[in-house]
C-alpha cells in the first residue's frame, strides 16, 4: 500500500544466495503483460525499453533490491513483476521472479453532518441531516449514523451515494438520515465513514439536539 503523490516501495524478495555482482545481473519490472516500469542491464540503468510514463519516476536500490516509485497515482496501482536473469552462455537464463500488488490509499475528510431544513425543529416532524465526506480512495465499504440518547445507541445504514471524480479518481461519499425530531431528550447524532477492514473508520463531530 502506498499513500498517493507519494513514493511507492517495491520489493524483488531476491535473496542472492550465490552473492553475483549486479554487472552479471539483469533486472527488470513491469506492470502487467506490456508495460516496462525498470531495467537495469548488467549494472547499468537502461531507458530505452521503458514505458514513457515511468521515465524520471522510478529509482533501484540495488542493495534491497528494491523499486522506489515516485509520485504513484491511481493509475499506477496494479500488479508489477520483478525479473531477475542472470549472465549466461547464450542467452540469460531466468534465476528469479517475483510480484507485488500495488493498492493506493487517499485520506478521505472527516465526515461532516448538514442541516437540511431551515426554521426550527417541532414535534412530530422529521429531521432531515446530511452526512459527506470527500476526495478519498479506495470506495469506502458503508456509512452509518449513530443516534445516542441516555444509555442507547441506535445505528442505522442508509444508501451511501457515491460519485468519482472523472481526472483524480478520488471519490466523494454522502449519506441522508431522515428521522422524526426526538422529544424530550438530549439526542446525539454522529455518522461515522467504514473504509475497509486494514484502513478503520472515521467519524464526524456529533451533533447535539
Amino acid at each position: 500500500k502506498s499513500f498517493l503523490n507519494h513514493t511507492a516501495y517495491l520489493s524483488c524478495y531476491f535473496p542472492n544466495s550465490q552473492k553475483t555482482g549486479i554487472e552479471d545481473l539483469r533486472v527488470f519490472w513491469q506492470k502487467g503483460t506490456e508495460e516496462v516500469v525498470h531495467e537495469v542491464y548488467y549494472g547499468q540503468e537502461k531507458l530505452d525499453n521503458l514505458s514513457p510514463k515511468y521515465i524520471n519516476r522510478t529509482k533501484m536500490d540495488m542493495d534491497k533490491w528494491t523499486l522506489q516509485l515516485l509520485n504513484a497515482g491511481i493509475v499506477d496501482e496494479g500488479q508489477y513483476t520483478c525479473i531477475i536473469q542472470q549472465r549466461h552462455k547464450g542467452s540469460p537464463k531466468v534465476i528469479h521472479t517475483s510480484e507485488c500488488l500495488l493498492h493506493i490509499i487517499a485520506n478521505y475528510s472527516q465526515p461532516e453532518i448538514a442541516w437540511l431544513h431551515t426554521g426550527e425543529l417541532k414535534p412530530n416532524e422529521y429531521l432531515n441531516l446530511s452526512c459527506s465526506s470527500s476526495g478519498g480512495y479506495p470506495e469506502p465499504k458503508r456509512m452509518t449514523w449513530l443516534i445516542s440518547h441516555g444509555n442507547t445507541t441506535r445505528r442505522l445504514t442508509h444508501h451511501m451515494d457515491v460519485s468519482q471524480d472523472a481526472v483524480t479518481k478520488l471519490y466523494n461519499v454522502t449519506s441522508k438520515l431522515n428521522i422524526p425530531v426526538p422529544r424530550n431528550t438530549l439526542t446525539n447524532i454522529s455518522c461515522l465513514l467504514h473504509l475497509g477492514e486494514q484502513l478503520g473508520s472515521l467519524v464526524s463531530v456529533p451533533l447535539g439536539i
